[in-house]
């Protein structure tokens, strides 16, 4: 068996990461994470995809602690979550998504609670800071039952912070927040990052990862499909499409386009897609002057995240039942 080595490039480190439920009932065993071998570099906002049942929340359980593992190994800040169990679980932070969060307690007393359980001495607790950090230290006593949504949201930040862990895990923290929450959220953690912190992030914002992370993993019926650079990731579908306003509304796709994969929007634009290995603006636009057409105006739109995440998906998923 392959054995993790020591390797300080990176905060996470999985090898061989296997999980299998038992069967229950009439449901057979079930396999929710295959043979995971993942890398998040130290210092960086690593995105973690997939939809729904994917493993995501598994794998982030078995870091946590929290689900045992079936097979394999993990390493988490150069600590194997079987060696030094203990280690591990100080140099992580979880934001889970449940807005769980006992409400008897204040703000700053569940903050000092935590920092507590992780022997953090009261010269170091930072409850204060990271509570007017997450602009919350105007409820630091009050009852969190008189919370808002948003605000439980961010007191689940503030308490992961409370041990002030090298590696963040933020398990969908931004649903169904306000989108000034969410660029607040988002701002603190590139503070922590330039301090020198990894982040880990799953989310169902796929423009909110593509802005954000520098490296994605993509997982898939329990398997990572593909774990690469952003901008690599966003390469692999190497599509462009042309959109052209035409100075007079067009009824019909030129001629000229007859051999293109060339339509007309609901906004009466010219749209055509290509690849950009085998077609060029300049020669397209040259077949759009041909037949007729004055251009008023025009853009180009390049692949996006979502476009990846659902291609690779749906040939994760062919393969998958095909095999």
């Amino acid at each position: 068996m392959d054995i993790l080595t020591q390797d300080d490039a990176f905060a996470i480190e999985t090898r061989q990461l296997c999980k299998t439920y038992a069967s229950s009932g009439k449901n057979p065993p079930k396999e929710a994470l295959r043979d995971v071998n993942l890398k998040v570099p130290r210092g960086s906002i690593f995105g973690l995809l997939g939809p729904n049942g994917a493993g995501k929340s598994t794998f982030i359980n078995i870091l946590a602690g929290l689900t045992t593992k079936t097979s394999g190994q993990a390493r988490i800040w150069g600590f194997d979550i079987d060696v030094n169990p203990r280690q591990a679980a100080v140099s992580i932070g979880v934001v889970p998504q449940e807005l769980s969060i006992d409400a008897y307690f204040s703000p700053l007393e569940i903050l000092e609670l935590q920092a507590g359980l992780y022997n953090v001495p009261s010269s170091k607790r930072r409850s204060m800071e990271i509570l007017q950090a997450m602009g919350l230290e105007d409820r630091a006593h009050v009852n969190t039952r008189s919370l808002s949504g948003g605000m439980r949201r961010r007191l689940l930040v503030a308490k992961a912070l409370a041990h002030d862990p090298p590696v963040m895990i933020l398990d969908e923290p931004t649903a169904g927040v306000d989108v000034d929450l969410r660029r607040h959220l988002w701002e603190y953690m590139k503070k922590l990052r330039e301090r020198g912190a990894t982040i880990v992030l799953t989310t169902h914002y796929l423009a909110e990862a593509q802005e954000l992370c520098d490296e994605i993993a993509i997982i898939d019926k329990g398997a990572v499909i593909v774990c690469e650079p952003t901008q690599d990731l966003l390469h692999r579908i190497d599509r462009k499409t042309l959109k052209v306003i035409p100075e007079t509304p067009l009824n019909r796709v030129p001629e000229t386009l007859n051999e293109e994969d060339a339509h007309l929007d609901e906004d009466g634009r010219l749209c055509v897609s290509y690849r950009r290995d085998e077609e060029s603006v300049g020669a397209l636009l040259d077949k759009i002057r041909h037949g007729g057409i004055s251009v008023r105006d025009i853009s180009v739109d390049e692949a996006d995240l979502e476009e990846v995440f659902l291609r690779l998906t749906r040939e994760e998923a062919h393969d998958y039942h095909g095999a």
